[in-house]
């Protein structure tokens, strides 16, 4: 009653999609109790023989960290991997890839940093951002061109967006017409 269960269970879910362990609670009273519920949920999936919505990637990288003969045979099941919204992956999602990926080096991914939407869900768009730190020598092809949005709706987004200090810069684009001025509703 003294805590939220759903932040309870949310700092659970970051626990483990950044693959951290019950070490790495904190000591605050909310962390404590935290770490006594993630233990208890646990021990009760374990004795389930279950996994949740999270541990369907972290435990699977766990297994290829820790077993060297079983990462090398999925890293031979797939010569290409190619990652869609590769802005929201998060930090055990990221991992799994590089794992499949660092054999073959053959990975190919689609994303925009300015399109991050699922940071609830634990993605991190920095990982997008270091992606050229882990690839070096990946070619990156930056695609400007918008056919869908007028240019007055361009023109604003792409100004709005160099506020943002954290980003993989563009010059977005578009041959469409100006289109209507933007209005602003309170």
């Amino acid at each position: 009653e003294k805590f939220n269960p759903i932040a309870i269970a949310a700092k659970i879910s970051g626990i483990k999609n950044e693959l951290l362990d019950d070490g790495d609670f904190g000591n605050s009273n909310f962390e404590k109790i935290t770490c006594s519920v993630f233990n208890k949920y646990e021990s009760a999936l374990q004795k389930s023989n279950a996994f949740d919505f999270d541990d369907l990637i972290e435990k699977v990288v766990k297994v290829l960290k820790e077993k060297p003969e079983v990462l090398k045979k999925f890293q031979g099941l797939w010569k290409y991997i190619l990652v869609d919204e590769f802005q929201d992956v998060n930090t055990s999602q990221y991992v799994f890839v590089k794992l499949l990926a660092e054999k073959n080096r053959n990975l190919f991914v689609i994303g925009d940093d300015a399109q991050s939407i699922y940071a609830f869900r634990g993605s991190d768009f920095r990982n997008f951002l270091n992606f050229e730190k882990d690839w070096a020598g990946a070619s990156i092809i930056k695609l400007e061109e918008n056919y869908r949005s007028s240019a007055n709706i361009i023109s604003a987004a792409s100004r709005l967006i160099t506020f943002n200090k954290n980003q993989k810069p563009k010059n977005l684009w578009t041959k469409n017409p100006e289109g209507s001025l933007i209005k602003i509703f309170a």
